[in-house]
């Protein structure tokens, strides 16, 4: 299953007053894991930043009026979360600000059935404490130390790894593996190992193979590990 994990920066925390979308970051989550692919970019707002807004995430009037504008953008955002599932802290006020933006360039809305707010499941989770995306990390073990302001894509790339424990997929990815890797040692002494139902697909190409083993045709008796074989047998007799 995929997934999308999202966040945005904003001039502040409402749309429908004239804040602007400034940022938006985002991260491909296949079965609960992160493959690698991301999303990121910033936005020209048009307008001034505010100082509240400036003090949260650092992105000034100056830097962002060099940035393109949401509509030339959009298709590439648009098509990099396909069809998606997007997972969101406090999903409701960055979609807000999205829509808001798709609605200016008369695109159609992000439905709200696709969102998953990791918000609304962290207080089911752990009701009665505070559940900002700081504390989930703290509480979680999730190494933040680099978020001294807020960024959009540094904030999907943690609430990644809180979404996986938001919905215990770490654990049930621990207990694969373990199962996957589980030693039973025999009599014998011998230590087989539970094979995979479905091999894992190779990852160096024919052509790599190749070309490594022209390399090591090229050291001939000068590679290092010749000095490491054992002698040849005596002839016989």
């Amino acid at each position: 299953m995929r997934e999308i994990v999202l966040d945005t920066e904003t001039t502040g925390l409402d749309p429908l007053r004239g804040d602007r979308l400034v940022e938006i970051g985002c991260v491909e989550m296949l079965n609960r894991m992160p493959t690698g692919q991301t999303y990121h970019v910033y936005i020209n707002p048009e307008r001034d930043m505010p100082a509240e807004a400036f003090a949260v995430h650092g992105l000034s009037a100056e830097f962002l009026s060099t940035k393109p504008l949401f509509h030339e953008v959009a298709d590439a955002f648009l098509e990099f979360i396909g069809d998606a599932p997007l997972v969101i802290h406090n999903a409701s006020f960055d979609i807000g600000f999205i829509n808001a933006e798709l609605d200016k360039i008369k695109r159609a809305a992000i439905p709200r059935e696709r969102l998953v707010d990791t918000l609304l499941l962290a207080r089911r989770k752990h009701p009665g404490v505070s559940n900002r995306l700081d504390d989930l990390c703290s509480r979680y073990a999730i190494d933040n130390s680099r978020r001294t302001k807020h960024g959009a894509l540094l904030d999907a790339e943690l609430l990644a790894e809180v979404y996986v424990d938001l919905v215990g997929a770490r654990q049930s990815q621990l207990l694969l593996a373990s199962d996957a890797q589980e030693i039973r040692v025999n009599a014998a002494g011998d230590a087989p190992r539970r094979q995979r139902l479905v091999p894992l697909a190779p990852r160096v190409s024919d052509a790599e193979r190749e070309a490594h083993r022209a390399f090591i045709a090229t050291l001939g008796d000068k590679a290092i590990w010749n000095e490491f074989l054992p002698a040849p047998a005596p002839p016989a007799g």
